[in-house]
């Protein structure tokens, strides 16, 4: 396996990361309109990607690592490494602009995500503090051992 497979992967990598933006996108207007009917599909196609991210991550660590070996480093080197070290020609300035590419997709990724998980924590919120206000009063009891309610229920039949 050699650079040539390295950067395909890579391209996979990166298209799977603008997906996950994409995806994190519809999740965010799907949180902005309001309407979570369909959150729930919108974070199961996220975890999809993901996990296909994941596979293509590992899959590309494995290329990574044999053209680390190949090249003379060890095989746990880093892509800005690979990059350092590509003999003359085009790959080290095509393993750079990789790296810089991925970095800035990682950087919409995180923004993206503190952006949703601030408003699912504030529809949490708004939810539970519903919850709360539609939880009956309990009431307190007299001496007779009725509700201040009871109470008024029964002067209203009283009065009728």
């Amino acid at each position: 396996m050699g650079p040539e497979e390295l950067t395909t992967l890579l391209w996979r990598e990166r298209e799977l990361l603008d997906l996950l933006v994409f995806k994190l996108d519809e999740e965010h207007l799907i949180l902005q309109s309001g309407k979570t009917r369909w959150l729930d599909h919108a974070t199961r196609e996220v975890e999809h990607v993901m996990d296909r991210l994941r596979a293509a991550s590992l899959e590309r660590t494995a290329v990574a690592s044999s053209v680390a070996v190949e090249w003379g480093l060890a095989d746990n080197a880093t892509l800005q490494d690979l990059a350092a070290a590509a003999a003359d020609g085009p790959w080290g300035e095509i393993l750079s602009a990789h790296f810089a590419a991925l970095t800035t997709q990682v950087d919409q990724l995180r923004s993206l995500r503190d952006t949703n998980l601030q408003f699912l924590r504030a529809g949490l919120r708004s939810a539970q503090e519903t919850a709360a206000g539609l939880a009956p009063d309990a009431g307190t009891y007299n001496h007779l051992g009725h509700t201040r309610q009871d109470a008024g229920s029964r002067f209203l039949d009283q009065s009728v």
